[in-house]
């Protein structure tokens, strides 16, 4: 028989259930996912450590040590566990979001009796601790491009936009729905709001199985029984399966979960109903001495405080797990051995729904994609600053090379360098940085099959054309005039066109660096190397490369894009004078004899295959990022 509350050292209020909450999900959502049944056995998870100086071979860390567990539909399982129990590491491996490589995975995971497959995929949702959003979208638009991409096709965009409405309003957004999401250096929403963002983008789709890891972080009491509540309607009345690791929940929350899971060092020390817990640790003789919280209890327990403050921390920890495997380990095994029924009064469907296939067609994601890119990249493509920077740069360059004709070949030619060298590096750059938000972003979103890569990556470089190419032919405008360079419109386009060629390799050379390297700093600079000797190597700076390094100018955009610009502005035959009254060949001259005139073609072949060349390495690199399906 079960102790009472005062007994056992808990507030006799906190036992009661959590009221029933209004019904938060519309039909439209209830006919497309199936329920499922979340097993998990012996699951082990170990990782290689650094190769010790003083060992030849690597050591290796368990983190997770045969961890077992059942959740059925309509359930709501809690994680709970100190820093580094396990918990997230756990989380991960049951929503398939460990990556390949890291580590060693080792027991049996099922949903429904199958292994996790692309389709279910698509009706899995996960939240995850660090909110992974567009910062300058608002939270209307972040909601809506979601629900767009990933609710079926057979809803109409009205009705897309609607779900997104009304998930705004279940969870409380309605006050800074044109807010925009903000981050670190961009102030917007509230960290409360945006984790409410993240939750309702998983809602969206009234996922079939529902991973949250911490989504009470950081939230006021208020907010985080909210939250709770709503997921806790949407696993009772929705017949939805729910998994979230949480840190100290309060009373009132604690007793809202189904079941309770409470890890150690990556060992399991409780297993089973929510509401039994207490009793459990009391047969074992762990009773507070106050009432205190449940989940601090838990806690302190996990940590091997016991209620006997003067018992050894190790010991505590030994006999709880020494107790699980006696009590509780095989009745578990037991459990999971039983055949699978329907609950008793529970309307859980148990069909198998075909969810094979994208929730969208490919040119619909592309034309969603291209919106929402455009949307949010134009804050930082033409932010005030930017503009500002490029045009002070113009004016300055304009006014330094004032009207500088043919009579000053040198300048002319430094100045068209210049143009070359910052036109390469900045793409360049620029390219670099959107890489780390893009990369976390595809690995959220592709691990959820919202949309294919190549739509993805076509819309990425469609949007590029629009970002990259605005502010160079601002450039151009402003500085050809002023500088005096040749006052016809086919000079003009012609050096505009070649411009904004070298812009685009430079911006996919940017784009490989970026997907390969992962490190932003290492990737930065190992960009600023390559445009330093693409500019060494364009024949400016040195004009008789030595044999050994001379073949580099072949393979840099410097040299190309320098011969190119110098071809849109001189012939051969142009004359220049050269002193004493004489003239000479502009062919001739040093700076410009050393790159030559002549092999235009070769040059525009040379930089199409760098423009298409960097994209596809781009490609390669990110085809494994988030990988759902072929």
């Amino acid at each position: 028989m079960a102790q009472q509350p005062e007994e056992i050292g808990i507030d006799a209020e906190s036992q009661a259930p959590p009221p029933p909450q209004p019904q938060v999900f519309s039909s439209v959502f209830m006919d497309a996912n199936r329920n499922v049944t979340l097993k998990f056995e012996d699951v082990v998870y170990k990782v290689k450590l650094p190769k010790p100086k003083s060992s030849s071979s690597p050591s290796e860390k368990v983190i997770l040590k045969g961890v077992t567990g059942i959740v059925r539909p309509g359930e709501m399982l809690a994680m709970l566990g100190p820093s580094g129990s396990g918990k997230t590491t756990l989380l991960s491996a049951l929503g398939g979001k460990l990556r390949s490589g890291e580590g060693k995975l080792d027991g049996a995971i099922t949903y429904n009796g199958k292994p996790l497959s692309s389709s279910m995929r698509r009706t899995t949702g996960f939240v995850t601790q660090d909110d992974v959003l567009y910062p300058h979208l608002t939270v209307t638009e972040t909601l809506v491009y979601t629900a767009l991409l990933r609710l079926p096709k057979s809803l109409t965009r009205a009705e897309k936009v609607g779900q997104a409405e009304a998930v705004i309003g279940q969870l409380g957004l309605d006050k800074c729905k044109d807010g925009i999401i903000g981050g670190e250096e961009l102030r917007g929403v509230s960290g409360g709001e945006r984790k409410r963002v993240s939750i309702g983008q998983e809602m969206l789709v009234n996922p079939s199985l529902l991973f949250l890891d911490e989504p009470t972080s950081g939230l006021d009491s208020t907010t985080a029984h909210r939250i709770v509540s709503t997921v806790w309607e949407m696993a009772g009345k929705g017949g939805r399966t729910v998994v979230m690791t949480i840190h100290q929940p309060s009373s009132k929350l604690f007793y809202m979960f189904d079941k309770v899971l409470l890890l150690s060092e990556g060992n399991p020390l409780y297993f089973g109903r929510g509401g039994d817990v207490m009793e459990y640790f009391h047969k074992l003789g762990f009773v507070p001495r106050v009432p205190m919280n449940p989940s601090d209890f838990l806690l302190d327990l996990a940590n091997g405080v016991s209620p006997e403050s003067k018992d050894d921390p190790v010991k505590v920890k030994e006999e709880l797990v020494s107790a699980y495997v006696a009590t509780l380990a095989e009745k578990l095994q037991a459990e999971l051995q039983v055949q699978e029924t329907t609950r008793a009064g529970g309307d859980y469907r148990t069909q198998q729904h075909s969810s094979a296939g994208w929730p969208t067609t490919w040119w619909q994601q592309f034309a969603i994609l291209i919106s929402r890119g455009l949307r949010e990249r134009k804050y930082e493509s033409f932010s005030a600053h930017k503009i500002l920077q490029i045009l002070a740069l113009a004016i300055l360059s304009g006014l330094f090379w004032w009207q500088s004709d043919v009579s000053h070949l040198q300048d002319q030619v430094g100045f068209l360098f210049f143009f070359s060298a910052f036109w390469i590096a900045y793409p360049l750059s620029d390219a670099i940085f959107t890489c780390p938000q893009e990369r976390r972003m595809l690995m959220k979103e592709r691990s959820c099959g919202m949309y294919k890569l190549s739509s993805y990556f076509m819309a990425r470089m469609v949007g590029d054309l629009a970002m990259t190419l605005v502010l160079p032919m601002a450039f151009v405008i402003i500085t050809y005039w002023m500088v005096g360079l040749k006052h016809t419109p086919g000079r003009f386009f012609h050096t505009l066109a070649v411009l904004l060629y070298s812009v685009l390799a430079a911006s996919g050379m940017g784009l490989a660096i970026g997907a390969l390297v992962k490190d932003t700093k290492n990737a930065v600079l190992l960009g600023s190397v390559i445009a330093i000797a693409s500019q060494l190597a364009s024949g400016f700076y040195v004009q008789q490369l030595p044999p050994f390094i001379g073949w580099t100018k072949y393979i840099t955009i410097g040299q190309h894009s320098f011969k190119l610009l110098l071809a849109s502005q001189f012939t051969d035959h142009d004359m220049y004078p050269c002193g004493n009254g004489n003239t000479c060949r502009v062919g001739d001259y040093p700076a410009i004899s050393s790159v030559g005139l002549d092999g235009q073609p070769l040059s525009m072949v040379a930089l199409f295959i760098m423009i298409v060349g960097y994209r596809v390495i781009a490609y390669l690199s990110i085809m494994k990022i988030g990988e759902v399906n072929k």
